[in-house]
């Protein structure tokens, strides 16, 4: 029984095998997203907000399981926790082609560069709350820069 859980964990926590992709499983990670976006997108403000909650709240468990299992704290095989940013990132932006593609980049952005305090979060954070803690900071940074660009254009 063990070891089903810690393959469904595996499972959850690499995006169905993405996090796999020896180069860049960030991105992939990212873009596994896409669909769980989308279907963010639809839902009101409240429900949205739920679901991102329901949603980060179980990535930071798998998370935090999946480092037990790899046996390795943070490593790149995890990518729900870029799902769970990139969720916060397309937060009640209108759905287009060019908000996702603009929120894509900038997530990845704030993802990679981690200006302060999100490698802090990262580095200090304990178990799946640190693997998720900084994606959803980040998130929150592109959300923010997403909506002063949709402003502007």
């Amino acid at each position: 029984m063990r070891r089903i859980r810690e393959k469904c964990v595996v499972l959850l926590a690499t995006g169905g095998c993405a996090g796999y992709v020896p180069i860049a499983s960030g991105t992939f990670g990212t873009l596994v997203g896409i669909p769980l976006c989308y279907f963010l997108s639809i839902l009101g403000p409240l429900e949205g907000m739920l679901f991102i909650v329901a949603f980060t709240g179980s990535a930071v468990w798998i998370s935090g399981e999946a480092e037990k299992v790899f046996k390795k704290k943070d490593t790149g095989l995890i990518i729900i926790d870029e799902m769970a940013g990139f969720l916060v990132t397309l937060f009640l932006i209108p759905w287009t082609a060019k908000s996702v593609v603009a929120g894509f980049f900038l997530f990845r952005l704030f993802d990679i560069a981690k200006p302060f305090p999100i490698r802090r979060l990262e580095e200090k954070l304990p178990g799946g709350w640190g693997v998720v803690g900084d994606d959803i900071l980040a998130g929150i940074y592109a959300n923010v820069v997403l909506r002063f660009v949709i402003q502007l254009f």
